[in-house]
């Protein structure tokens, strides 16, 4: 888990530029990590790098491509993902790796509550980055931000579970 948290906070630091810069092109994009202003009016702005983030966050975490055959018609990758979240009925455990939640392996533990509430954070985030409007949509510099709290606390929750103390000076005891 901790791997995948550090791979993200390394591919966000590399993606961080100054500003929102604009650009109009015609070069083609990967169908699935495009914006939907790239694909309606060729504008390329740093906030579209953001909504592509965001989808490379969710299928790193689901291991299902945008491609996939389960999303034609009127269901995507962000909608899954969304009903996952918000539908009553839904869990996330449904569409995220299992590998990631160690479901049906030795790895299953107690933890799993934690892990799930991490990673529906990061998927919660990922949608952010996805939001349909540019102007919706967070900057990488927040999504950082985001991501390291999310990193802090589960940190810390876990620390706090096996009863250590994190930030904590050492206390040296004097024998004499």
């Amino acid at each position: 888990m901790m791997i995948w948290l550090h791979m993200l906070l390394i591919l966000e630091l590399k993606l961080l530029g100054g500003g929102d810069s604009i650009t109009q092109t015609t070069t083609l994009a990967n169908v699935g990590y495009m914006a939907p202003e790239y694909g309606l009016e060729g504008m390329v702005s740093t906030r579209g790098d953001v909504y592509s983030f965001g989808i490379v966050v969710m299928e790193t975490f689901t291991r299902r491509k945008t491609t996939d055959e389960m999303f034609d018609g009127e269901m995507n990758l962000n909608q899954w993902i969304a009903n996952s979240l918000v539908l009553p009925d839904a869990k996330i455990d449904e569409v995220v790796d299992a590998n990631l939640l160690g479901i049906g392996t030795k790895q299953e533990d107690d933890d799993h509550v934690r892990k799930r509430d991490c990673i529906s954070t990061i998927m919660r985030l990922a949608l952010t980055c996805c939001a349909e409007s540019p102007e919706e949509r967070i900057s990488m510099k927040e999504a950082v931000t985001t991501l390291n709290k999310i990193k802090t606390k589960f940190l810390k929750d876990g620390a706090a579970r096996r009863g250590v103390l994190l930030n904590r000076p050492r206390v040296q005891h004097c024998f004499n």
